[in-house]
């Protein structure tokens, strides 16, 4: 029984590494966001933190400050989606598909 046991902390250690190379591989990665026919775009990178924003100045209205607020919201939520995707693709190459509780980034 021990000597199972110590198969599986070496296949946990094993894993953890995968895990840690992955997460240094998604930082390089980068996805995007975009509203408003692209006026507004937000790049995050594979680890969900916002990298960029870029908005055009056609966009930039001072009467109607709330419309440009929800322009970056909808954005900056597409991006993070798209890097949640990524991550998810990245696990489940681990994990060969399956779900693992509490493996999260």
């Amino acid at each position: 029984m021990a000597k199972g046991l110590g198969d599986l902390m070496k296949q946990m250690q094993k894993m953890q590494a995968s895990v840690e190379k992955m997460q240094e591989e998604l930082a390089g990665k980068t996805v995007e966001g975009t509203s408003g026919g692209g006026m507004v775009k937000v790049v995050a990178n594979g680890k969900q933190e916002i990298t960029e924003i870029k908005i055009e100045p056609e966009v930039v209205d001072p009467e109607d400050v709330e419309m440009l607020e929800e322009l970056i919201l909808a954005a900056v939520n597409q991006a993070r989606e798209n890097a949640e995707k990524l991550q998810a693709e990245g696990l489940s190459g681990l994990t060969g598909g399956l779900p693992i509780p509490g493996l999260k980034f």
